[in-house]
């Protein structure tokens, strides 16, 4: 069989620069973005489109020509539109992308992962080349643990109001009094988003990291929610034989060391009730060269060299379905593609 390599088109060196320089202007993109974030000039774009830089800086007491800089180059980048006069708004979507908190489309607390902890992450690289140093995900900041949560605010909406309710008669139960664990529940994001859809649902998180645990707490507690919402620090594994109606794990398979996986996803098979579905959101990784070069590929191919350092291992598809078929679930699991590469998998006990 020929290699992947051979089978292509044959690039030319000019090409292959542009690719490097398309990749090094994609660093500079990424700061440009949190930058805007941090010192609110999407936010201003947003509550009052169609102004000069000038008239931007002055408003958020910013150095004129700096500002001047990022609007030309957030322009050229695509992130903003112009008049003739120079007057900048946001670019379409935007607005939801970039300067809406808490909405469904938000990525920037993705941009602040990769601006506030990967470069941490990726000097640390260096060294654990040579030594297999890892720092694991569990038991580092407050501020880490929450930008986690901003990361994948969307997929915790999302999950709340369609994955789950799509499931084949969930939503019914959902309407009544379903019991629902998030396994890796972290800050306790999906566990309010599903709380606040569906009223009647008994929600509760399992989580071993005590510092997502101690932040859901308050944050529930803050809410409200105590009585409806409860998180626990515990092991899957140890809770009651079929009492849930779902399981949910959403960005949580791939950190959980393969070593200990099977155990897990044995747990979640555990605690479902006959009937009961497990939902998992996570990244698949390619289970060879070919589908490597593939684009839903890329995104999962980028997050196992960004959290390789934190020792997460992505599965790929013949490994997350002998680890659901270990658990004694029947068939192959219900597999959809969405986003930039996550894969929704959902299979009944």
């Amino acid at each position: 069989m020929s290699s992947p390599n051979t089978e292509k088109p044959e690039i030319s060196v000019d090409e292959q620069v542009a690719r490097i320089f398309t990749w090094r202007r994609g660093f500079n993109a990424v700061f440009l973005i949190d930058i805007g974030v941090e010192l609110g000039l999407f936010k201003a774009l947003a509550e009052r489109p169609g102004r000069t830089s000038a008239q931007i800086a002055a408003d958020l007491k910013l150095h004129s020509p700096y500002v001047d800089v990022w609007c030309m180059t957030a322009f050229g980048l695509g992130l903003l539109d112009a008049d003739e006069q120079r007057q900048f708004r946001l670019a379409a979507h935007m607005d939801k992308i970039l300067a809406s908190p808490g909405h469904p489309r938000d990525l920037t607390g993705y941009i602040r992962l990769g601006t506030a902890f990967m470069t941490e992450d990726f000097e640390l690289c260096r060294k654990a080349f040579h030594t297999g140093e890892i720092v694991p995900f569990q038991g580092r900041s407050h501020a880490f643990a929450e930008t986690i949560g901003d990361a994948i605010g969307g997929l915790h909406a999302a999950t709340a109001r369609k994955f789950l309710p799509d499931l084949e008669s969930m939503a019914e139960r959902l309407k009544k009094d379903a019991s629902v664990l998030e396994v890796g529940c972290g800050t306790g994001r999906f566990l309010m988003q599903l709380a606040k859809a569906w009223p009647n649902a008994r929600c509760t998180g399992a989580d071993i990291d005590p510092t997502g645990v101690e932040i859901a707490r308050n944050k529930i507690g803050m809410a409200g929610m105590e009585s409806r919402v409860e998180v626990i620090e515990s092991d899957v594994g140890d809770l009651p034989e079929a009492s849930f109606d779902a399981v949910v794990m959403i960005e949580v398979l791939h950190e959980i060391a393969p070593k200990i996986r099977q155990h897990v996803i044995n747990g979640c098979a555990h605690v479902l009730k006959p009937g009961g579905w497990l939902l998992i959101v996570d990244e698949t990784y390619p289970s060879n060269l070919e589908e490597a070069r593939r684009p839903e590929f890329q995104f999962p191919l980028q997050t196992g060299f960004e959290e390789m350092t934190w020792g997460n291992v992505i599965p790929t598809r013949e490994e997350q379905e002998q680890l659901l078929a270990n658990a004694g679930f029947k068939g192959a699991p219900n597999r959809v593609l969405i986003g930039e590469g996550f894969t929704i998998l959902s299979i009944q006990r």
